[in-house]
Parts: C-alpha cells; sequence; structure tokens
C-alpha cells in the first residue's frame, strides 16, 4: 500500500473528514516513521509503525493525557490511534506542532518539569503498562519505591540483556548485588510518587505557538523525581536555565549527586539493550563505582 493510501485510510479512522494536500517526512526519533500532513483542513503530524500493533500508540496516547490532565504541561492534541485494514500499518494522528523559542523557554521548560513531579499519587507505578523505545514494560502498583525500581525497571532491563547477550557474567554479578543494595543509596521512605514524562530528553520536547515547551513520546510512571532529573543530564540538551529553574520550583535533595548515576543506570542499559555494546563501558563504569 502507498503512503497516500494508509494515509488516507488514518485520516478516515480518526475522523478526520480533509483531503491531503502534501506529505514530507521528518524526523521523528529511532522507532516510527513520521511525517507532515497538510491537508485541506489544518495541518497533522502522522507517526506510523509497521511492526508494531496499535497498544503501542495506545499506550503512548494514555501517557500524554496524563500528562496533560493530572500534570498540568502542554501535549499536543491526539485525533486518534490507527490501524489499517490489511494490519499493515499502525500509528497515531495528532496535532502538528510548531513554534520558536523565546529568550524564556528554557525557564519555562524547567518550570513545566518541576509542577509535572509535584502532581503525585498514593503509590508507585502506573496503571498501564508503558513502552521505553520498543521495549515494552510491565506496570503495576508498588508502596516501595527501590522494590518497585528493582523489579519493574532494573530487573527487566538486566534479564533483556541476558538474552540479547549483552550481560555477561561480571556485568550480571554486579548488577544482582547492586540492585540487593538500593536502600545503601536511595532513601525510600522519603521518596514521593512523582509523575513522571519517563523519557525526557531534548527530542521529546516540542516548541508550540508562543514559545510553549510541549511533551511528547512519554514513559509516564510515578516514581522519583530524581530519576527523571538524573536522565536530563545523561546526554545533555538542557541548559543551566533549565536547572536553576526547576531547582527553584522543586528543590533539588543534597544527596542527588550520589544517586544521580545510579539512575542513570537504568536508561544505559535501555540504550544498551537498544543499540548494543557501544553503552557497555558506561555500564560498567557506574556499577564499578557503587559495587567495586
Amino acid at each position: 500500500m502507498s503512503s497516500q493510501g494508509w494515509m488516507k485510510q488514518a485520516l478516515e479512522k480518526t475522523g478526520i473528514q480533509a483531503e491531503i494536500v502534501q506529505v514530507k517526512s521528518v524526523s521523528g526519533g529511532e522507532i516510527n516513521q513520521a511525517y507532515y500532513v497538510e491537508t485541506t483542513k489544518y495541518p497533522l503530524f502522522i507517526k506510523a509503525h509497521d511492526k508494531m500493533d496499535p497498544t503501542f500508540f495506545n499506550s503512548e496516547v494514555d501517557g500524554l493525557t496524563e500528562l496533560k490532565e493530572k500534570g498540568n504541561v502542554l501535549t499536543p492534541r491526539v485525533y486518534g490511534v490507527f490501524q489499517t485494514e490489511d494490519e499493515q500499518m499502525s500509528g497515531c494522528v495528532m496535532e502538528w506542532i510548531q513554534g520558536e523559542k523565546t529568550n524564556h523557554y528554557s525557564q519555562q521548560l524547567g518550570e513545566a518539569v518541576a509542577k509535572l513531579h509535584q502532581a503525585t499519587s498514593r503509590k508507585f507505578g502506573y496503571r498501564n503498562d508503558t513502552y521505553i523505545g520498543e521495549i515494552h514494560q510491565k506496570n503495576n502498583w508498588w508502596t516501595n519505591w527501590n522494590d518497585y525500581y528493582r523489579s519493574n525497571r532494573l530487573l527487566p532491563q538486566v534479564q533483556l540483556g541476558e538474552r540479547l547477550g549483552y550481560m555477561p557474567s561480571k556485568r550480571k554479578q554486579r548488577m544482582e548485588k547492586l540492585m540487593d543494595r538500593l536502600q545503601e543509596w536511595i532513601p525510600a521512605n522519603d521518596v514521593k510518587p512523582s509523575l513522571l514524562h519517563g523519557d525526557l530528553w531534548g527530542g521529546n520536547v516540542m516548541v508550540a505557538k508562543g514559545g510553549k515547551p510541549c511533551f511528547i513520546d512519554p514513559s509516564v510512571v510515578y516514581g522519583d523525581h530524581e530519576l527523571e532529573l538524573a536522565f536530563t543530564e545523561l546526554f545533555g540538551g538542557f541548559s543551566e536555565d533549565f536547572y536553576e529553574a526547576y531547582a527553584y520550583t522543586q528543590p533539588v535533595d543534597r544527596g542527588y549527586d550520589d544517586r544521580k548515576e545510579l539512575y542513570q543506570l537504568f536508561y544505559l542499559l535501555v540504550h544498551l539493550n537498544i543499540f548494543g555494546e557501544i553503552y557497555g563501558g558506561h555500564v560498567d563504569t557506574v556499577l564499578k563505582r557503587y559495587v567495586g
């Protein structure tokens, strides 16, 4: 089926009564095909995948709704999730987001993330399963943050790494030792279940009209806000203005620097399992710091 053919189905299945005028391929990350679609009504953003079923995109839509309704941050309008009649393509149709950064953009972004983290739950985890990249993440509710972080985040990545051949015996032994000792570095009783975007890097924030930050591609979880903060520092992309604005709204504990790499480890394991051994050295460096 041609791209115009399945895109026409996408519009029909999401209730958009408009003709396609122009289609342009755009950057959409490492996972999905992504398109700017100009129609006779308004511009759209369509992301699609030929190997993922609609649950992948339903998870994203659920996360966007949670961020908007509970976290009170800006997210794109979602017109719907679709699957073509031959089931060869599924995806999501959203509004097209485009704006220009203002001088205060980084400050606004820091404030928005801090306010997001002030939305809380009674327990850790999430009501639905999520994805990070193409990796499926099981979710449920836990009363102890360390138990959740160990069982629902670190351990599944270790097990996946074993299956993929990225978890040699020494690395696995260090991971097991670290998971057994989390309470030495993370004071679980002091952690509140904050609403997290879950995959917050520079590419998952767009600039909307008026220069406002607009959040996309979440992997939502209620957890320690330091987990999110640590990931923003892992690969860069956030300015000092961002961190100053964040800390003004959501003060950062003095012990954060001691825990930062422990939280970055989860995302390093994800990258190891997606992109390969190129991330293995960084994983080993973090493990050596904490467990020798």
